[in-house]
Formats: structure tokens, sequence, C-alpha cells
């Protein structure tokens, strides 16, 4: 397995190699499990700049070698036009590494600062606006999936934020196909650790963009949901995992939900 290279190190060190195993295996297990890409497969690996999509960008060229399939992979970023975006530096790494890549430009930031009052949360609209770019130009491109860096976390992140604030047993599936029906979203990195992306990512030295360049939001209820969630870690050590373990296996007739389970018919099995 041919590793990438960094500035500070050419020979990957045994832990190194440890981290780099584990979130391969993490990766292609998430990949079988969910069927997210199959032979013939063209796959549009967006890269916002963060530690996240990158690693995802990695795991996946060096699974693609090894698979016994054939796709193809090429990455995009968005340039939303937010004061001092750094442009060069997506296009400048996916050159050295050999994959192909695409500029979108759509100024999205102006769009945001208009509608979004002060102090108020940019994120909600900002996320869907980009997520409407990319779904445009996946389409045009004859792309047949979408992969997205979100990892466990992430997923584990977004399930407390819709139970807390809205009310609603929801997180972030693997695998999804668009409200539209016209595109599939894959989550490669649905099985890694943050604290392991990050670990790897610190090591392979990436060209980090910070995603706060629309204005620093310190208020924002993921980062209150990450803190608890660490907090958690930390004084009881598994339950992350169940956490997660729990979302992939739900029970209806235990929960409260009539669209998902038949409570009404439940006499009629009496024995």
């Amino acid at each position: 397995m041919q590793l990438m290279k960094t500035a500070s190190t050419s020979i990957p060190s045994p832990s190194f190699s440890k981290l780099n195993k584990r979130l391969l295996h993490h990766t292609g297990k998430a990949i079988e499990d969910y069927q997210m890409i199959q032979n013939g497969d063209r796959v549009l690996v967006c890269l916002s700049g963060g530690k996240d999509s990158y690693t995802m960008l990695d795991m996946l060229l060096s699974l693609q070698k090894k698979a016994p399939i054939e796709f193809e992979i090429s990455a995009v970023n968005l340039d939303q036009k937010q004061p001092g975006f750094p442009q060069h530096l997506i296009p400048a790494h996916c050159s050295k590494i050999g994959v192909s890549f695409e500029l979108i430009e759509q100024d999205t930031y102006s769009v945001v600062q208009r509608v979004i009052p002060a102090g108020k949360t940019t994120c909600g609209l900002c996320s869907r606006l980009r997520r409407g770019a990319l779904y445009s130009f996946a389409e045009k491109n004859a792309f047949t999936k979408i992969a997205l860096g979100h990892h466990r976390d992430d997923i584990i992140e977004t399930l407390f934020l819709n139970m807390f604030n809205g009310g609603r047993l929801k997180a972030m599936p693997p695998k999804l196909l668009s409200d539209d029906g016209r595109n599939i979203v894959i989550r490669p990195l649905a099985y890694c650790s943050e604290s392991d992306i990050l670990a790897y990512a610190k090591q392979q030295d990436f060209p980090i963009i910070p995603c706060n360049l629309c204005g620093s939001q310190p208020n924002l209820q993921r980062q209150a949901i990450k803190a608890m969630l660490t907090e958690w870690a930390n004084k009881y050590p598994g339950r992350i995992e169940n956490i997660f373990r729990a979302i992939r296996h739900v029970s209806p007739s235990q929960l409260a939900d009539t669209r998902l389970f038949d409570f009404s018919n439940i006499d009629k099995q009496k024995h």
C-alpha cells in the first residue's frame, strides 16, 4: 500500500501505520455494509479544505487501488467567495497527488450575509446553498455518487441536535437518496472517529482551510453538543461507541412512531 509522504518523514511510523489501517478498515467496512460504491461508479469527492474531506479522499484513493471493482474518483471544491478564501490550496493539493479536480465558483457568501441577521447562525443556509450547487454539478457531469466527509462523531452530534432542538429521532445516514431523487450521497467515513481523522490529518500535514471565513460563531448548538459528548467520552469510555451502535440497531416496536410500527393491530396478535 503506497502511503503519501510528508515533508517531515518519508517512512510511516508503526503507530501511523496502525492508524492508517484502522481508518482504511472502517472506511472499507462502511462502503461494504451500505453498498456505497458499485462497479462503474463515478464518485465526486467534495473537498471543503478541512481534515475530514482530505482524509476521505486519501482513504478512497487507497481503496480504489485494492478494490475488486472499477470506479472513478474526481474532486471538487465550491468557492463560495468568502473574503480571504485561499483558492489555490485545494487545486495544488489535488495536482500533487494526481487527482482530477474542478473548482465551482458561486457567491453563496453574499446571499447568506444578506439573508441571515447579524449574530444568527449562518451554517444552515450556507449548507443548503452549498449542497444545491454540488448536486447540480454532479448531475450535470454524470457523477453517480457524491461523497461527503462526515464521520461517526458528526452523525452522533446530528442525532442529539435533532433530538434536543427539533424533537426528532434523526441523524445522518451513511447513504442517502437526495430529496429530488437525482443524486446519491455517501459518507464513507461514517464508521471513523474524529480523533483518528484529526491524528491522520496532522501526520499528513494537509493544507487545512478553516471553516470560520464567514465569521466566528462560538455559540453554535453543535459546539455545545460536541462538548457534551467529549465529556461523556472522558467520563464513560465506550459510551460514544454504544450511541453509534444504537443508531444502527433500531427496534421500532420499542419506540412510539405509529408510522414505523403497527401498534393498532397488536391486539389481533395476542394468543
